[in-house]
This record gives structure tokens, C-alpha cells and sequence, in this order.
């Protein structure tokens, strides 16, 4: 009968040399052999709204003029964009400030500047006749207008850019596992890299009409393009 120190001394070694014979087999195993592929969706979507930015801007020797001309402007304007049913109507700033000459290395205070400016959304399509209109009514100053899609066209292109993306991915894995005669097997991995919102469009500040009876200013929306990128990773 061996001692017990040589029993558990063949032990080992027996467990050592099972470990070695089934190690390779179990490695191959694991060895997951897998083809990444990143597709691309874009859809393009008309821009339908405006958001704009305008105001009112005076100029004066006596500062409680000043405020009293803008407020009486600006309430005409505002009054003006409730019953065109404009939305998101709201007061951007409000600001009364000295006016300075600094010519001969002298600060003379020659007046003041009223400003009020207020921003609102609006159709494209209608907004050109708008800007006319306010303008007439007493705004002197228009500083912002940008284009954009609405919220809800905007959110449907995203899901069909990254529907169009997935696709292209899963084309791709197909016709090269075909060119090498191999089968897919499962998605291992999804990764979507972004379905971008687009940024809306700035208008350049143009010379809208002032005279009742000037041509509407045209105003033409475009289109927005939304992009999307899905990355699959999948076993063969």
C-alpha cells in the first residue's frame, strides 16, 4: 500500500494531466469569431417653423421718455403676435442704459437706449408677412431667426434614420459572409452611435419691408437632414 504523501503526488499530477488534455478543446470553444459592421441612415425633413427674435430699440435724451416709448411700442407688438396666435411667446430682455460719447479721450453722456426684445415660433410659410407686419406696428429690430422641423418630425426621422442604419449594417454582414461562403449566426453586440438632432438653420439678418404697401418678405424653409449610425457586432 503507497503512503499517503505519493497517493495525493499522483493525484496532482493525474489532475494536472486531465487540465492539459481538455484546456485546448475548452479554449476553442471560446474562441468567438465575429464581423462588426457599421451602417448609416440619413433622412432630410423640411424645416416648417421659425423661431424668431425681435424688438424694439429707442434712443433719447430723457431716460423715462425712453422707457415710455418702448413700453408703448412693445405692447403693440406683443398684442399683435397674441392675435397672429404665434407660440412660445416670451420676453428675451428689457434693458435702459446711458448712451456715451467717448470722442476726444471723454465720456459725455448724450442720452439713453431702451431695448425689449421677445422670441416666438411661427409657420415658415407665414412668417415673412409677420415680420412686415411688426415691424410696421413699431419693432425696429429683428435679431434671430432660425429654421427648424417640429419636435414630433423630428423625433419620427430619428426612428427611421436608425432603422435605415440598422439595415444597411445587417446588408453589409450579409453580402460579405456570403462572398466567403459563411453563415451569421447572432447579434453579439448592438452599439448606436447617435441619431443627431439637427441644429436649426440661421436666416442672415435681412431688410424686412416697412412700407404697408412693400411686397411680403419671402421667407423659404429648406430642409434639415437627420443622421443616424448603428454598429453591429455579430458571430459567424
Amino acid at each position: 500500500m503507497l503512503p499517503v504523501t505519493s497517493l495525493k503526488k499522483i493525484i496532482v499530477v493525474l489532475s494536472c494531466l486531465s487540465l492539459m488534455s481538455i484546456s485546448p478543446a475548452f479554449a476553442q470553444e471560446k474562441i468567438l469569431r465575429t464581423l462588426t459592421v457599421t451602417g448609416q441612415g440619413e433622412q432630410r425633413i423640411p424645416a416648417t417653423i421659425a423661431q424668431v427674435e425681435l424688438g424694439v430699440e429707442i434712443q433719447g435724451n430723457n431716460a423715462a421718455t425712453v422707457q415710455q416709448e418702448v413700453a408703448k411700442r412693445s405692447n403693440a407688438v406683443i398684442e399683435l403676435l397674441r392675435n397672429r396666435n404665434v407660440q412660445q411667446l416670451k420676453t428675451t430682455g428689457i434693458r435702459l442704459q446711458p448712451n456715451y460719447d467717448y470722442s476726444n479721450n471723454q465720456r459725455r453722456l448724450i442720452g439713453y437706449v431702451g431695448v425689449n426684445t421677445v422670441s416666438f415660433r411661427f409657420p415658415v410659410e407665414q412668417v415673412g408677412v409677420l415680420l412686415d407686419d411688426v415691424i410696421r406696428t413699431g419693432a425696429t429690430r429683428i435679431d434671430n431667426i432660425s429654421l427648424t422641423a417640429s419636435e414630433s418630425a423630428i423625433t419620427q426621422a430619428q426612428r427611421q434614420a436608425l432603422q435605415q442604419a440598422t439595415a444597411d449594417a445587417q446588408q453589409q454582414a450579409e453580402v460579405v459572409l456570403k462572398s466567403l461562403n459563411l453563415n451569421a449566426k447572432e447579434i453579439v453586440s448592438i452599439s448606436i452611435n447617435g441619431a443627431n438632432v439637427p441644429q436649426p438653420r440661421l436666416l442672415e439678418n435681412q431688410g424686412f419691408a416697412a412700407k404697408a404697401d412693400a411686397a411680403s418678405t419671402p421667407v423659404v424653409g429648406g430642409e434639415q437632414t437627420v443622421n443616424a449610425s448603428v454598429t453591429l457586432q455579430i458571430s459567424y
